[in-house]
């Protein structure tokens, strides 16, 4: 059987971390089985999806790499859902309910109160036909709850092993609203049914939505996949990060000149038992991944970590990948395999060597200490004129060195200071061909 996964974000905002996670492991589980990866787009709340967002969740998978073979969108179902409700009507696993809102948060405080658990009482269940009329004539819009078989529902997850939970324990869930608006666990069982789902992972807040799930996909006649609850991600010192997601967001992340390879190389080995390493492609992350290496315990993130990944990515690259880049900025041609060469070690995000050329053209503001001054006249009226070769750096500190008698580093730290305004750097044998102007001269 073909192996099919999905991604179903909700077009309501950017994708950030903790999506990607659960996108990225139902991604290399296809790809390493070579299935189906589908892209679902949960958007059957009209007013907060939109169309910037989904458009944006697209881009944020393309320039990952994280391609689908099909887009699916909840919107396009509705007929489904509804056809699918009306069977699970006549099977008596939908009822109408007719609380508001207030007297359902009455009924649990009174059950918390009691200490009992805050569980539907089905009194709805329970209405005749007449008392539903009642209702509807006092103006009041039914909505429908899916009736639980009270036993234990269990399966072996992916992560977290042999799951069961009694469904006494358990609200029967709302499936559709008073205003018609058919909610995720239902619209996501019809689809996964429908479309063959047949590996899920998702977050481990969602365990008691895949028990009710696992029932309506029964109910339906469906089999329900092979479920996988990665856990949730945390701040670098365990405090809570789903209040900070929105600014983890994969735009802002790219904008900061995080590379794909980076954030999918931590991401698919962050809360295993497998170290992270930088990975050469996605294949090769596919082909290492396994869901059952990763375990139950909150699971650190901090972006900081994104960036020695980058910086290893960065320094990698061939010219060619970045000969486009550099021809941007300005770099004359014959200048840029030297400048490539000089600038590659000393960066950690492409967009660092604007700073570099910028440096190299225009020159830097002199670094001078006091105690260096009269020192620094003296060597920039031995400086060779331009233009500057390798050899220029070795030839004007050996007649610095003769000329004032400075050795080791305070012969050569005050000149690095004065030509490039830096303590530290590249090689100044290959800064100096690419130095355009000394602002100090």
């Amino acid at each position: 059987m073909t192996t099919v996964t999905r991604f179903a974000p909700s077009p309501t905002g950017y994708i950030h971390v903790g999506n990607l996670r659960t996108a990225l492991m139902n991604y290399l589980i296809a790809r390493k089985s070579g299935g189906q990866f589908i892209l679902r787009l949960d958007d059957t709340d009209q007013e907060r999806s939109k169309q910037e967002y989904a458009d944006g969740i697209m881009r944020d998978l393309e320039w990952l790499g994280l391609h689908w073979g099909r887009v699916e969108k909840q919107s396009l179902r509705l007929d489904r859902y509804r056809e699918e409700a009306e069977n699970l009507k006549a099977k008596g696993r939908f009822y109408e309910c007719f609380e508001s809102p207030t007297e359902l948060d009455l009924k649990r405080k009174k059950q918390l109160n009691m200490g009992k658990p805050p569980v539907y009482d089905r009194t709805s269940y329970r209405l005749t036909d007449a008392e539903k009329s009642a209702f509807r004539a006092e103006g009041r819009d039914g909505y429908w709850r899916f009736l639980l078989d009270q036993n234990r529902i269990e399966w072996t997850d992916g992560i977290i092993g042999p799951v069961s939970i009694d469904a006494a324990s358990v609200s029967d869930p709302v499936l559709i609203r008073a205003d018609g608006q058919v909610l995720y666990t239902f619209a996501s069982s019809v689809d996964d049914v429908d479309m063959g789902v047949t590996n899920i992972v998702r977050g481990a807040d969602h365990v008691t939505n895949t028990a009710t799930q696992i029932q309506i996909m029964q109910a339906m006649g469906g089999t329900p996949p092979a479920f996988a609850h990665h856990s949730l991600l945390t701040g670098a010192k365990g405090e809570e990060l789903s209040k900070r997601l929105g600014t983890l967001s994969l735009r802002d992340l790219r904008a900061r000149g995080v590379e794909p390879m980076a954030l999918l190389s931590l991401m698919a080995r962050l809360g295993s038992s497998k170290p992270v390493v930088l990975a050469g492609s996605i294949d090769e992350l596919a082909e290492g991944f396994d869901v059952e290496s990763f375990g139950t315990a909150p699971t650190k993130f901090d972006a900081e970590d994104l960036f020695p990944l980058t910086r290893q990515f960065v320094q990698g690259l061939p010219l060619d990948a970045v000969a486009a880049r550099i021809a941007a900025l300005g770099v004359p041609a014959d200048k840029a395999e030297a400048f490539w060469r000089v600038a590659k070690d000393n960066i950690t995000v492409l967009d660092d060597l604007a700073g570099w050329w910028n440096l190299f053209r225009d020159g830097a503001d002199p670094l001078i200490e006091d105690e260096d001054r009269d020192f620094v006249a003296q060597a920039l009226t031995l400086l060779p004129a331009q233009p500057w070769t390798s050899e220029t750096w070795g030839q004007w500190t050996a007649a610095v060195k003769e000329a004032t008698g400075r050795k080791g580093k305070g012969l050569f730290m005050p000149l690095r200071k004065v030509l490039t305004g830096q303590a530290h750097g590249p090689d100044m044998a290959d800064v100096m061909p690419l130095l355009e102007k000394v602002r100090a001269l």
